[in-house]
């Protein structure tokens, strides 16, 4: 069963600056590798995404873009940097951009196009906010319709305070986030395959009926 993951860098940088999420993600990138899972990288500011809460903001803006990656895909990974102790901007402006999702349900049962897909989370910094950027985009993830496998997420985080990062501090060879690399990998791909062969029976739209008549 062949499968593809998709990782949406949420730098701050446009190409080619240096990134250390692009090589967080390049090391996470051999492990979904050596599971046979292609890959592919979107670093995000590097298109025109426009602020919104809609799949289609006009256009200029190339979310309906990404989003076509993003629907043709497996597995998605929202990777970001920690900045003021919390994701970045752009992963922010990704969540608020997935809203348009949720008003696209199908014709038959109402399922959002994120459903029976899986999604995880990659942050890395040097200073504190990494599990509070996790809970915030795992949260958002499964709002929207993706599955969030058990250890669906790794973060590398120097020490607090100004110092080396990923790069710099040789975050590929620091093992505890190595260990949470592989957990993240294995799990998402075991749930991607899970979802392929037996997907969510769930009829969205028979259940907003039954929630009106529970109102009454």
């Amino acid at each position: 069963m062949k499968l593809k993951a998709l990782f949406l860098n949420c730098t701050l940088k446009k190409s080619p600056k240096t990134s250390n999420t692009e090589a967080f993600i390049e090391h996470a990138e051999k492990v979904f590798k050596d599971l046979d899972v292609s890959t592919e990288i979107v670093r995000v500011v590097d298109h025109d995404v426009a602020f919104g809460n809609t799949s289609d903001e006009g256009k200029e803006d190339e979310w309906p873009d990404i989003l076509k990656k993003v629907k043709a895909a497996d597995i998605l990974i929202l990777a970001t940097p920690i900045w003021r102790g919390d994701r970045s901007a752009v992963a922010k402006l990704v969540g608020e951009r997935f809203d348009g999702i949720m008003e696209e349900g199908n014709e038959k049962d109402g399922q959002y196009p994120t459903y029976n897909k899986v999604a995880g989370v990659m942050v890395d910094g040097n200073e504190d906010g990494a599990k509070k950027a996790i809970s915030s985009m795992i949260f958002d993830l499964s709002e929207h319709g993706f599955s969030i496998p058990v250890n669906g997420f790794c973060y590398y985080v120097g020490e607090a305070g100004p110092g080396p990062s990923y790069i710099e501090a040789e975050g590929d060879k620091h093992e505890f986030t190595n260990n949470m690399m592989l957990l993240m990998a294995h799990n998402l791909v075991h749930l991607a395959k899970t979802l392929k062969e037996n997907p969510y029976p769930t009829n969205v739209k028979k259940l907003e009926k039954e929630a009106e008549k529970m109102n009454k």
